[in-house]
């Protein structure tokens, strides 16, 4: 029989509530009734649609209860146990909060401008390796995310992984101290979402307010070759933080890589932590991933795991799904390599998304091809950013391009003709284009802010494949 994860005592004292209906212990806690599983609790919460509309959805898939305004509990009267609250978020909260003080697991948070999902997802892998851990799923990281992640907490958790993340000033600060972490990381500072937060320091120091949750005398980790490290190591300093933990390849990184041998599909690291050399394999390619890798030694270490075997797990690390997964097309001489990184994009991502793709080995007569949709949230600077990556095309010998979106149209514009693949206003239009052009042995990479809906064209072709397959 399944543990519960909350029992109806510990519910009721959470949310300070008493159920209307049968008291029920829970085993999951969930805000969609798309993913909901039996057992679980469902959280009508309020957002584009009105959770209440699928409160009787959730109890039909077998929820043991649901948590409803106060003033909408009779409405399900006779479908299952309510537990009626005044505001469906604030219960949330509440719950997620009380999952924090409940638990003795060693936690950390990691956030940054590129890369913390990926860095999350190691530090899980990694860490999972040693303990039961406990990480935040896909990139739940916001205002819902995080105390959604806090409230599934198993109690005997021990290690706890959360990302943390912001379109606008002021956003991290209160979901850190949510979630009180052991270890706070920085992966990077870079020029995403300019057009919110205006300038680049700004964006450091919303980063850097991920310090301000620690718990004291925790961990700050931070990347050591960003322009803006003083700044972010000046916002630790007054924070909490007991210690400070940098990464990089800078000579006095506490964390530093020695040497990285970059291959197609992985890498292979050599660094010296705290004064311990380190060699491992790390299964995701890309100097960007290895660097982020330091982190994940940095944290790992912090939180009192074994070096040894977080090293050992690093060949387990694999792109997460949209971000730079690795996928297999059609058979024999009809095969393509796709590189799916839709999820989203920056300038910073899309630059390391084009160097990965450069390493990537092709077929017979096939072709390096890269599909780009606009890069959204960069201010006044976009249409030059976007111009700029055509540097980075030409850099790492990418053949052929595919734009779509307004912003795009500037980096079409800048790229020389033999290298113009297609364009088109959108994602949709411009499938159709890249199923034309794509042929039997090219590797090709589509990325985009998730706004531009790139994941139309991996669909495309991964229908096409399979059809293809199939015939």
């Amino acid at each position: 029989m399944t543990e519960p994860l909350w029992t109806a005592a510990a519910l009721a004292d959470a949310l300070g509530t008493a159920p209307s209906g049968d008291a029920r212990d829970v085993t999951g806690v969930s805000i969609d009734t798309r993913t909901l599983r039996p057992g679980d609790l469902f959280a009508a919460l309020k957002g584009e649609r009105d959770g209440h509309d699928y409160v009787a959805a959730a109890f039909d898939k077998g929820a043991a209860a649901a948590i409803v305004e106060r003033g909408r509990a009779a409405e399900f009267a006779g479908r299952g146990t309510v537990l009626p609250v005044d505001d469906v978020f604030a219960a949330l909260q509440a719950l997620g909060l009380a999952g924090r003080a409940r638990s003795a697991a060693r936690i950390a948070a990691v956030t940054g401008s590129v890369g913390k999902t990926g860095t999350k997802e190691a530090l899980r892998i990694v860490l999972s390796a040693q303990a039961a851990t406990h990480a935040s799923v896909a990139s739940y990281n916001n205002h819902f995310g995080v105390p959604l992640t806090l409230a599934r907490m198993p109690v005997d958790a021990h290690f706890g992984v959360f990302e943390i993340g912001m379109n606008n000033a002021g956003e991290i600060a209160p979901l850190a101290a949510m979630v009180r972490p052991h270890v706070a990381v920085i992966t990077t500072v870079e020029a995403v979402h300019l057009e919110n937060l205006g300038s680049l320091e700004a964006i450091a120091d919303e980063k850097a307010a991920i310090f301000s949750g620690l718990t004291s005398g925790g961990t700050a980790v931070i990347n050591r070759d960003n322009p803006h490290y003083a700044r972010m190591r000046a916002a630790a300093e007054r924070s909490p933080a007991g210690r400070i933990a940098s990464f990089g390849e800078h000579a006095e990184a506490d964390v530093r890589m020695t040497r990285v041998i970059l291959k197609p599909d992985m890498s292979v690291v050599e660094a010296v932590v705290h004064g311990v050399p380190v060699t491992y394999r790390l299964g995701s390619p890309g100097k960007h991933i290895a660097m982020n890798s330091l982190a994940v030694l940095a944290a790992s270490e912090a939180l009192g795991a074994d070096l040894a075997v977080t090293a050992l797990a690093m060949g387990d690390v694999k792109p997460p799904s949209g971000r730079g997964e690795r996928i297999e097309l059609g058979e024999n001489g009809s095969r393509v390599t796709l590189m799916d990184e839709s999820y989203n994009a920056n300038p910073a991502s899309m630059r390391a998304a084009l160097s990965i793709l450069g390493q990537v080995p092709v077929g017979l007569r096939g072709r390096k091809v890269a599909v780009m949709g606009d890069m959204l949230e960069l201010g006044p600077d976009a249409e030059s950013l976007h111009a700029g990556v055509a540097a980075a095309v030409e850099e790492h010998g990418i053949d052929l391009v595919f734009c779509c979106g307004p912003l795009m149209k500037h980096l079409w514009n800048a790229l020389p003709r033999e290298k113009r693949g297609g364009y088109a206003p959108d994602s949709e239009a411009l499938a159709e284009a890249v199923l034309s052009g794509v042929r039997p042995g090219d590797a090709v990479m589509v990325k985009g802010s998730n706004g531009s809906r790139m994941a139309r064209v991996v669909s495309a072709l991964k229908a096409r494949y399979a059809a293809s397959a199939a015939a």
